[in-house]
């Protein structure tokens, strides 16, 4: 994203999560400040003294890390986070929340953009990528599946479901894709399964959006998955081309669905 932004001629400034950002992030920035999770306010105030008018959210935040023990000690919010947090939401899902961040960087001049704009190259293409294609049995997994998937997100409880011969093995919530896998694989260790992964029927494309890459490939390997179905289009494929060659290695299914479902 990073990448896509200075390509168009655009300056970034980075704040970046410390302890969950990479540090080689900050050669793609023309500046960056590191930062706690729940300090809102404090990267508002910083946006606004170097002139920023747009921000991009990028990257993952495990969600299960608000809910840990001495949560308020590990993160020491500041009061913007906290007055988000406790006294703004009607909900945590991830809509409500992002949402509300979206509003309080607006209510200071400060616009949040579709995170897809500055990475078309990277969003999913439609069509089987990987050598192996599916057979009758995987299809119909993943039109038995894919309804599940959106009306998950739909909920916004979660963005995949995990299938195998027509029963659903293990759906996403709180803990996140990747524990996700390691829970249907473990339910599922003969392997043959298929994980679906759906944007929501009116995916807010400034946050949330699916996204896959190597490491993805890497986990539903191990964990003996047969496929990997995403929705073309409104997925975002973290360096699509090792994905598929780690996928052809391991003979993994990697196919995008159109937004109309599978045919």
């Amino acid at each position: 994203m990073a990448e896509g932004a200075r390509r168009c001629g655009v300056a970034v400034s980075l704040i970046a999560l410390r302890g969950l950002a990479d540090p080689a992030l900050a050669q793609l920035a023309d500046e960056v400040c590191w930062s706690g999770l729940a300090r809102l306010g404090g990267w508002i105030r910083r946006l606004k003294r170097r002139g920023v008018t747009r921000v991009v959210l990028a990257g993952y935040v495990r969600k299960s890390a608000m809910y840990g023990r001495f949560r308020l000690l590990h993160h020491l919010p500041d009061w913007t986070s906290i007055r988000l947090w406790f006294f703004s939401l009607r909900d945590k899902r991830n809509d409500t929340i992002l949402s509300r961040v979206a509003d309080e960087f607006a209510r200071h001049g400060i616009t949040m953009e579709d995170c897809i704009k500055y990475t078309p190259e990277h969003l999913a293409p439609e069509g089987v990528l990987t050598r192996r294609a599916p057979d009758a049995a995987h299809l119909a997994d993943l039109r038995f599946g894919w309804p599940l998937a959106k009306e998950l997100g739909r909920l916004d409880i979660g963005q995949c479901v995990a299938v195998k011969e027509t029963e659903v093995i293990a759906v996403e919530a709180i803990e996140g894709t990747d524990r996700m896998i390691e829970r249907a694989g473990a339910l599922c260790p003969r392997g043959g399964w298929t994980l679906i992964k759906t944007a929501k029927p009116n995916q807010d494309l400034r946050f949330d959006v699916p996204t896959v890459g190597p490491d993805t490939i890497t986990r539903l390997v191990k964990h003996r998955a047969a496929m990997l179905a995403v929705e073309a289009g409104r997925t975002l494929m973290i360096d699509r081309a090792a994905m598929i060659e780690a996928a052809d290695r391991a003979g993994l299914i990697l196919i995008g669905v159109g937004a109309e479902g599978p045919r």
